[in-house]
């Protein structure tokens, strides 16, 4: 016989974050198959707020992160589109030949006076 925010007062409060975390950090760009990885990044984010050892938080993350094997791309969505096996060897195969940089990134030494 009660009302919902009178029995679960901070559900409406969780709900309007993670709406606002949702369309301000991937501006309204989120996939269905995606859902519970943004749902688990959230609830990380979330619990994690008043944290007073950042450092410490950090440095358990980079350890879980090494301890960690591999993730691929059909275990992180719930419904991974079929890709050939030529589709798959192009996204991981490594760029051959020198590298350089971009065109975009060619300025003239006068325009950075440390670099003399």
């Amino acid at each position: 016989g009660r009302l919902a925010h009178e029995l679960l007062p901070g559900v409406h409060r969780v709900a309007s974050l993670l709406d606002r975390w949702l369309l301000s950090t991937h501006q309204g760009a989120v996939e269905g198959d995606h859902v519970q990885a943004y749902l688990d990044e959230f609830c990380f984010r979330f619990n994690r707020r008043n944290a007073r050892s950042r450092g410490l938080l950090f440095r358990r993350l980079l350890e879980q992160s090494v301890d960690t094997g591999p993730r691929t791309y059909a275990q992180l969505v719930v419904n991974p589109r079929k890709a050939t096996a030529k589709q798959l060897a192009a996204l991981v195969r490594a760029p051959t030949g020198k590298r350089v940089a971009p065109a975009s990134l060619a300025m003239s030494a006068q325009g950075r006076p440390w670099r003399r």
